[in-house]
């Protein structure tokens, strides 16, 4: 089913502009400290321009079962927080210098203080989370953020090696499905779904998150610095594999996989452009084999709903997937 022609980004908007509203409320509440640093780093990423794909996610997985109390904003700024504390220290692990345009947080007040504001963002989200008196979403957030930081320690393991595509796979569902997921399962639940309405929800967030991830790291390869607000290929500068390097290395000469690899390893595009890389993904078809992949798990996602009847939510949904696989940042 094709949501395109039944329903649009504005009137999701619509449909969750209270919900966002009162996100916005509760994230810049409880992101408030009695030290002042951590005050500050939690405005300054909150006022980041995050899409809050995620909190919208929660929303819609509750109102799928008409859900209205308060417990879907107080979580959806949970998962919010969850989210923002992990591009805190990705961003230090990566030493990156900017972040949605704007300088990372950490290049303003330093690692050590960006470091303990990710790990009190993190008691906060569960601090938050123990309101809502439901051990099932203690417990999922909690495996939630074991898979986070073991996928870290993972990639950070991996860096400037030649992974696997399955080893791909699961980086990337730490990263960010498992998320996703998390985000729809956690919406069932405030929701009183069934067992097999709340599994059909999580795989949808599953595969919704995989194709976020696997569009994310096309896009790193070819937008601009301006549309990604980082620089162009920094997954390769900061030594990570994605999927349509992988595809290409599986594929091309040695000489050519020695380029690949030297960037890897140096970290650098020293001796090695980005047009030459640019030029050994399109020889192999790796970027078009990557985005059939997203559009593949999008359409799995799709598909994962189709226990639940015809709604607007339902609809708003359906349309996730499509935004998704066509956006360009």
């Amino acid at each position: 089913m094709s949501a395109s022609s039944t329903i649009n980004g504005k009137e999701i908007f619509d449909l969750l502009h209270d919900d966002l509203t009162a996100l916005e409320g509760e994230f810049g509440q409880d992101t408030v400290a009695g030290v002042q640093a951590i005050t500050e780093i939690g405005e300054y990423l909150r006022n980041g321009g995050g899409k809050r794909i995620r909190p919208a996610l929660l929303f819609l997985s509750s109102k799928l079962f008409d859900y209205r109390g308060r417990g879907a904003v107080r979580l959806g700024a949970v998962v919010e927080i969850i989210h923002t504390a992990t591009l805190v220290h990705d961003d230090i692990i990566d030493e990156a210098k900017t972040r949605r345009g704007r300088p990372a947080a950490n290049t303003q007040w330093g690692n050590s203080k960006c470091v303990l504001a990710g790990d009190w963002l993190y008691m906060q989200a569960f601090k938050v989370a123990v309101q809502e008196r439901n051990f099932r979403i203690l417990d999922t957030l909690i495996e939630l953020t074991q898979q986070m930081v073991e996928g870290e320690l993972l990639q950070m393991e991996k860096l400037g090696q030649l992974i696997t595509l399955s080893e791909h796979f699961d980086l990337i569902y730490r990263k960010t499905a498992c998320l996703f997921s998390v985000c729809m399962r956690m919406g069932a639940i405030l929701g009183g779904a069934s067992t097999s309405q709340e599994d059909a929800l999580a795989k949808y967030g599953h595969d919704l998150g995989m194709a976020f991830q696997i569009v994310d790291d096309v896009l790193d390869l070819t937008a601009s610095e301006d549309v990604l607000g980082k620089p162009v290929a920094s997954d390769l500068r900061e030594g990570k594999v994605t999927m349509a390097v992988i595809h290409a290395l599986e594929r091309c000469t040695p000489e050519e996989r020695s380029m690949i690899e030297d960037i890897l390893r140096n970290r650098t595009f020293n001796g090695v452009t980005h047009a030459q890389i640019m030029e050994i993904l399109q020889r192999y078809g790796a970027l078009d084999a990557a985005s059939n992949c997203a559009s593949k798990y999008a359409e799995s996602a799709q598909k994962a709903l189709s226990i639940f009847p015809d709604s607007e939510v339902k609809r708003a949904l359906l349309w996730a997937p499509e935004f998704v696989v066509a956006r360009e940042k």
